[in-house]
């Protein structure tokens, strides 16, 4: 987590050591596998987009170890944790945009991420920038309609990682802040990545760590129907936009 767009109170709240950098291991160490297997033994450059401590791009390497992993985030309090991980770079998804070339990226992780941003489409956009045509996207999301949250909603209660203020929990089960401005359904975003220039590959579900324990079996067997997991893990490829849309060339790129 943590590359959303740095407005002055989601800034203060990503750079509080006490806000939640990283996702939980089990979907790290999914979307890693998805990514080995898209990627093969070829030499490979995976950006990490939003890799708040790092965790999730060192599990990664250990699946990828032919590979290039660089980490990036704006958030200097994450910066500082990942950099004892992986080679980490400060970058935003708005304006200047990610110090990369246009297709420089073979594969891009994009974890706990886009449901933190303003502008989630600006940020599609550049995703498609920096990844090379046929590029793979591994993009993980918390499930608005995962099972318990249909419960929820029924009994009128605010889902499970909505969040209503940046101050304080209220009328959601749990207790910490974290910073979600946005939901999505596995159906958003079926429709939503083809119109931002990815083709769907495989929409898979992923168990969520603060479910209780003795829900746990229950959330995994959910992960067999994507649409009710508690996570959802997308696996996505950069083709060619029809709207032709021009690709800024951010200053100081990293890489050819």
């Amino acid at each position: 987590m943590g590359a959303a767009e740095p407005t002055s109170s989601l800034q203060q709240l990503y750079e509080d050591p006490a806000t939640p950098v990283a996702s939980g291991p089990d979907r790290a160490r999914r979307q890693a596998a998805i990514l080995a297997r898209a990627l093969g033994p070829t030499p490979s450059t995976v950006l990490d987009i939003g890799c708040g401590d790092g965790s999730a791009a060192a599990t990664a390497a250990q699946e990828l170890p032919r590979h290039r992993l660089v980490g990036v985030d704006w958030s200097q309090d994450a910066l500082r944790r990942a950099s004892a991980r992986l080679t980490a770079v400060r970058g935003e998804l708005s304006a200047p945009g990610l110090p990369f070339a246009t297709g420089s990226a073979d594969a891009v992780l994009f974890s706990e991420v886009i449901e933190h941003l303003v502008d989630p489409d600006a940020a599609l956009d550049e995703l498609h920038r920096v990844l090379r045509p046929d590029g793979h996207l591994l993009l993980s999301t918390p499930n608005l309609a995962a099972w318990y949250n249909r419960a929820l909603l029924l009994t009128g209660t605010q889902p499970v990682f909505s969040e209503v203020s940046l101050r304080g929990i209220h009328g959601r089960p749990g207790s910490q802040v974290v910073g979600h401005l946005r939901l999505f359904t596995a159906r958003a975003l079926r429709s939503m990545l083809p119109a931002a220039g990815f083709r769907v590959v495989r929409i898979t579900g992923a168990p969520y760590h603060d479910v209780p324990r003795p829900l746990r079996p229950l959330d995994r067997a959910a992960c067999h129907v994507p649409s009710l997991a508690s996570i959802l893990l997308v696996h996505a490829r950069a083709v060619p936009r029809r709207d032709g849309a021009p690709r800024r060339e951010p200053p100081g790129e990293e890489g050819s």
